[in-house]
């Protein structure tokens, strides 16, 4: 068993008290059955949330849009199961919506898993996306530092001559200074 299977089933299974729903939908090989219970009207989220997360391992596409949804999500093991589906999915919509929901500044609150996500499909959108998200983090006092910090890690993992600017704005902040060092040291030298 997939090791974030097996972490998600143990979180919903307590957070559902495990009935026989939960059960079956644990045991079922039948996507079709685990398609239904994302629509299905009156399910609880740990059914959503696990059909969603199962469809999105097996790469049936019509876990795409509960999985953009958990991704943004409040919970922080949601949005990380989320995001592990859905680097697994193979959608190609995936890396546009994670950019969208890393650059929302709504919902920065909830950008550092999409942050991840993007980092990890290395789409074409990765690097817009993240040097976006990281500007908006070197205004002084912003609360979030952890997403600034994903975001210089991710351009360095990324090693996009572009992020060159940005992550030498970052040297800048303390909390970033250190990380922006290694992530510069990551980008290829320009010739």
């Amino acid at each position: 068993m997939d090791e974030e299977l097996r972490s998600l089933t143990e979180r919903l299974r307590q957070e559902s008290g495990a009935p026989p729903a939960f059960e079956r939908l644990v045991a079922t090989d039948d996507l079709d059955a685990l398609a239904t219970a994302l629509t299905e009207p009156g399910q609880h989220l740990w059914a959503r949330e696990l059909a969603a997360f199962r469809l999105g391992l097996a790469r049936d596409r019509r876990a795409f849009e509960a999985l953009v949804l958990l991704l943004n999500h409040r919970d922080p093991p949601r949005c990380a199961s989320a995001a592990h589906a859905l680097a697994r999915l193979g959608d190609p919509r995936t890396a546009r919506a994670a950019a969208a929901l890393a650059t929302n500044e709504l919902r920065v609150a909830y950008a550092l898993h999409p942050v991840r996500l993007l980092v990890e499909l290395r789409a074409p959108e990765a690097v817009p996306a993240l040097i976006t998200t990281l500007q908006r983090r070197l205004r002084p006092h912003d609360p979030y530092r952890r997403v600034a910090l994903a975001c210089v890690d991710g351009l360095g993992a990324l090693g996009d001559a572009r992020a060159r600017p940005v992550l030498n704005e970052a040297l800048a902040h303390p909390a970033l200074a250190e990380a922006a060092v290694r992530a510069l040291g990551r980008i290829p030298k320009q010739r």
